[in-house]
């Protein structure tokens, strides 16, 4: 997987590549965030998990701003070059809507997934817990979802209204 994800990030964030990468990578979030449910939990294999999701964080971030990914930061990097105009569209509201729901989904479904990998009932917290790993699943795409917001406008100027 993460060859492929290094593969769909080497796309440039110029049009008209700019939807294929874009395109690509929700197929393959869509199918992490499905498939990881399908094998049986085990703790010993959760660390590389989350190291994965935590690079998809990351290559959502670099996407969602129109990054070029730099492989020796594994981040993303601004496009603007000085003195240099590049066509970039963004991601579209659709598609941050259709991400925003994979994850969101799937992070549940991966609660969900990991409340059945503990013996007789205990819990799976206190597990990733022990093996220091719970801090991780716990924020879990957050840069992401910080990105794509909560896509509510605060009005401007809000009206102040008194109720009795």
């Amino acid at each position: 997987m993460q060859n492929l994800l290094a593969f769909i990030l080497r796309i440039p964030p110029v049009d008209p590549l700019t939807l294929l990468r874009t395109t690509f990578l929700l197929r393959l979030t869509g199918d992490v965030m499905n498939s990881v449910m399908g094998y049986p939990p085990d703790m010993t294999d959760l660390r590389q998990l989350l190291d994965f999701m935590g690079n998809l964080d990351q290559a959502w971030v670099a996407v969602l701003r129109s990054h070029i990914w730099d492989p020796d930061k594994g981040e993303g990097v601004d496009l603007m070059q000085s003195g240099t105009t590049i066509q970039s569209t963004p991601v579209s509201q659709t598609e941050r809507t259709r991400l925003r729901s994979f994850l969101l989904t799937g992070i549940a479904g991966l609660e969900e997934w990991l409340a059945g990998s503990t013996p007789d009932g205990a819990d799976y917290a206190l597990e990733l817990e022990r093996d220091g790993l719970f801090q991780g699943f716990n924020d879990l795409f957050a840069d992401t979802l910080a990105e794509v917001g909560d896509f509510v406008k605060a009005p401007e100027n809000p009206a102040v209204t008194e109720t009795d």
